[in-house]
């Protein structure tokens, strides 16, 4: 399909500059669906005879497709429509108690709803000292440890998502909280078993460019942005039980909201 695209000719009046008009060509196709996620681009070569231009003139304008999040570059393929994995992430639902109660932490029942298969990798457990930020929101003293847990979610294989809880020790202490596989329901379920039934979730949302780790753990592209979201886990009677650092990868959600008019 690629190979046989028609694309428009170059506009020989317009003052602009030849490598954008090529990048526009092939971002309106994509964005027509006449390339669809996964679909190799034309080749430099064939991108070449039909414009009659050089093969760095070809390569600026895949570089910009790159820039943007729409293409991604595969040694030794070619260059292909970036597949977009995008979940819904429904804060109003994912942590619905029914969730734990069949089983399932928040991540594998959003994506299972969304239809796409969710896996978790690069699961580290460790007893730390809180950062001072961290040890603020979960109202801890100077001594006072932490249990973290970080893990990278995945969709189909592709990664989206990388998480720290930090679950004071105290509670995290004696439970599955403490292995790589935290049990049905995942680590709220653990603590509500603990005695700390949850009450409610407050989350801080940003929007920025990833540091050169997350890019790597993420596998993102040149130009995608990430989420940076922090959210703290309150039991009924007001005690923090858990805080996660969570980093997404901004074109595999959708964040969803219902809030209320009164």
């Amino acid at each position: 399909m690629a190979e046989s695209l028609t694309l428009p000719n170059l506009d020989p009046i317009s003052d602009r500059a030849v490598f954008r008009q090529i990048a526009d060509h092939i971002r309106e196709a994509i964005e027509r669906g006449q390339l669809a996620e996964g679909d190799k681009v034309p080749s430099e070569a064939t991108l070449m005879q039909h414009y009659g231009v050089a093969r760095m003139t070809i390569r600026n304008a895949l570089q910009v497709l790159q820039s943007e999040g729409l293409t991604v570059a595969e040694h030794g393929r070619g260059v292909f429509v970036r597949s977009h994995p995008p979940v819904r992430r429904l804060a109003s639902d994912r942590f619905a108690r029914r969730h734990r109660e069949q089983g399932k932490a928040a991540f594998i029942a959003e994506t299972e709803g969304a239809g796409g298969k969710p896996s978790v990798d690069s699961i580290q457990i460790a007893e730390v000292k809180p950062s001072a930020h961290v040890a603020e929101l979960l109202k801890l003293g100077p001594k006072d440890r932490v249990i973290s847990r970080s893990r990278r979610y995945l969709i189909n294989g592709q990664p989206v998502e990388t998480a720290i809880s930090y679950v004071p020790a105290k509670i995290a202490k004696g439970t599955q909280i403490m292995q790589p596989d935290s049990g049905p329901g995942g680590i709220y379920a653990r603590i509500e078993e603990k005695g700390y039934r949850l009450d409610r979730f407050v989350e801080e949302i940003k929007s920025r460019m990833p540091l050169r780790d997350e890019v790597r753990a993420l596998k993102l592209a040149p130009g995608v942005p990430v989420f940076h979201l922090v959210r703290t886990a309150y039991a009924t009677d007001g005690t923090p039980v858990e805080v996660c650092d969570t980093v997404m990868s901004s074109d595999a959600y959708v964040l969803s909201y219902e809030l209320p008019a009164r």
